[in-house]
């Protein structure tokens, strides 16, 4: 089976990677960033396509790991050039976290070109990527996601159907809100912990024994106090993914007040240039003495 990636980021080109590994034909890669897309496909022996439609062409299973709603229109709908020239027989997998309602547009575009999609929003970093054992949420067709499956299975521990187009977009979503706001909330609490003189080892220790206790204290917690923010999940994607989540809630006539605040924070982060540390960089917000950023790690 030949199998195409269009975005090839942090998240794509592990992916890219790890089908490789696993005994599949990754036949054509495509970035508007050439250097990381000539990059990748030197490194898995095959073409770094010009167009998009080129990957098309030269794959039956095509995954799209885009960064944005814009992104994602643009490669299925852009004038001239776009994913569904000549894609009647395909299936296009898409990765990235979006408002549901793209999800919903471009299968109804690929439907009228013959061609089938799949929603596999990731609720893992770039490690799992490589391993294999990303968490997939799925939404589209029944059937799209059969013939998904057995790829899929390669790329997660975990493959769950939620639903039809959009539905997973909807969990996914939810999974970053809570996320970002317990990233958020945990921030705060060891920013107090050091102002209060604490010993943020012992602090996190009694976090992870007690009702504090989080994933993101496992992931974030260490690199919070020692300022190591490199980006595996980065503010950016925190601050446009809790977007989405308003603006569902707000379609629904919901009020989100810690949503709302956290958004704000990784907004604050984007303006003040730091949109491109990992998550856990919001403890550069917080921490009492981190002010305006002053430390030569961050």
């Amino acid at each position: 089976m030949n199998i195409g990636f269009v975005g090839v980021g942090r998240m794509g080109a592990n992916m890219a990677r790890r089908l490789k590994d696993r005994g599949f034909h990754v036949t054509a890669v495509y970035d508007t960033n050439r250097a990381a897309a000539t990059s990748l496909a030197a490194e898995l022996g095959c073409p770094a396509s010009q167009d998009l439609s080129e990957v098309t062409a030269e794959s039956d299973v095509i995954f799209t790991v885009v960064t944005d709603d814009g992104a994602m229109r643009e490669i299925f709908s852009r004038s001239g050039d776009n994913l569904l020239v000549n894609a009647r027989g395909k299936l296009f997998i898409n990765c990235a976290t979006l408002s549901p309602q793209v999800h919903i547009d471009v299968e109804k575009l690929a439907r009228k070109a013959g061609a089938e999609t799949l929603e596999a929003c990731m609720a893992s970093s770039i490690t799992q990527a490589r391993e294999g054992s990303l968490y997939l949420m799925c939404g589209g067709s029944e059937d799209a996601f059969h013939k998904a499956e057995p790829i899929l299975q390669e790329l997660g521990s975990t493959v769950r159907f939620i639903d039809g187009a959009g539905e997973a977009a909807k969990v996914k979503a939810l999974v970053n809100m809570v996320m970002n706001i317990n990233t958020a909330g945990l921030a705060e609490g060891l920013a107090l912990g050091a102002a209060l003189g604490l010993d943020l080892e012992t602090l996190r220790k009694v976090f992870s024994q007690t009702g504090a206790a989080s994933r993101v204290l496992e992931t974030d917690g260490e690199d919070m106090q020692n300022r190591e923010h490199a980006c595996f999940f980065s503010a950016a994607h925190a601050a446009k993914d809790s977007g989405i989540a308003l603006d569902l809630a707000r379609g629904l006539g919901l009020e989100l007040p810690l949503a709302r605040a956290t958004k704000d924070q990784y907004d604050r982060m984007v303006a003040e240039g730091l949109g491109e540390l990992d998550k856990s960089g919001i403890a550069e917000l917080t921490f009492k003495d981190r002010h305006k950023h002053s430390g030569d790690r961050v």
